[in-house]
């Protein structure tokens, strides 16, 4: 099986390692050739990844290799990316027979590609909001991979070893998958159906249900913020009660972690996209863009146009 994986800038090295070394892995471990893999890049020139690293691609659009498979690896400057070269290669790809996938946040650009209608798919937790404001007919699942007929997306980082020992598993049996998973000392395949979140119990480090309850609804209204004294009562406690859970917890009040929690939101999007101050404001629950600016300089020492800069 041959895979062309394409590089954009700004990829994520370790979501291009985690789908493409176990196929180095497979013909290791099989003594003979199963996969066969090239790297592609919209020009043929070196591309930059997120960490600075630059990687030498076999060739461009124009490579005369044709694939069973082509993945798109992105991850950072992705909101920016629009060339429509690139979309009309996939789209071709596409026609000839080959199965598209997408690892990290490239799912957006297969969305831009016309090419996830219809089908199931996922993307990198942080881009879904995005993806689903600009694509409404479209619903990315939270889950860590999707394998749906001729498309195949996971949220990147390892989950693109998960995914792609699935794969290997499928075409040649799970001992070789598992032999593989060995190799990177990866003692546990997780399924399609995993999270790609660390749970809130993980995340914040209690077992309180209430306390659970009520940063799980935090984290779920970002953009139409609830009243404390609402999140207390679906907690089951007292608004008095859940204020000493989070103060012996997280040392904060719960309406001071809520508003934190809003404005690292507010910052990621202002690093990471290219939406608009006024709408990063009212994404993340501030009607008020004066409001959304005094309560970003006090978090982080700067305005929020300052932050994009």
């Amino acid at each position: 099986m041959r895979f062309g994986f394409l590089i954009l800038p700004g990829f994520s090295l370790m979501a291009l390692s985690a789908a493409s070394e176990p196929l180095r892995a497979a013909n290791r471990l099989a003594g003979r050739s199963l996969y066969e893999w090239h790297l592609i890049s919209a020009t043929g020139e070196p591309v930059q990844s997120s960490s600075g690293f630059r990687l030498q691609p076999d060739g461009g659009l124009d490579h005369p290799a044709t694939f069973d498979a082509v993945i798109v690896v992105a991850s950072l400057n992705v909101a920016d990316f629009h060339e429509a070269p690139v979309f009309r290669w996939l789209r071709q790809q596409e026609r000839a027979g080959s199965e598209i996938g997408a690892v990290s946040t490239a799912s957006l650009l297969l969305a831009r590609a016309g090419l996830l209608k219809g089908y199931k798919f996922t993307i990198h937790w942080e881009m879904a909001q995005d993806l689903m404001e600009e694509f409404p007919d479209l619903k990315p699942s939270r889950t860590l991979f999707v394998i749906d007929r001729k498309r195949f997306t996971c949220g990147g980082g390892i989950a693109g070893l998960d995914m792609m020992l699935t794969f290997i598993a499928r075409q040649f049996g799970s001992t070789l998958a598992a032999g593989v998973a060995e190799q990177f000392l990866y003692t546990h395949i997780r399924s399609a159906d995993d999270s790609q979140r660390i749970d809130v119990v993980g995340r914040y480090g209690t077992t309180s249900p209430a306390l659970v309850t009520a940063l799980t609804l935090m984290e779920q209204s970002i953009e139409q913020p609830l009243e404390i004294r609402h999140i207390a009562v679906r907690s089951g406690v007292t608004e008095r009660q859940l204020e000493r859970l989070f103060a012996s917890h997280l040392g904060a009040t719960p309406g001071r972690f809520y508003m934190n929690l809003r404005l690292r939101e507010a910052k990621r999007l202002l690093s990471e996209t290219d939406t608009p101050l006024t709408e990063v404001a009212l994404r993340c629950g501030f009607t008020s863009p004066s409001h959304f600016g005094r309560c970003f300089r006090q978090a982080f020492q700067q305005t929020p146009r300052q932050s994009r800069q």
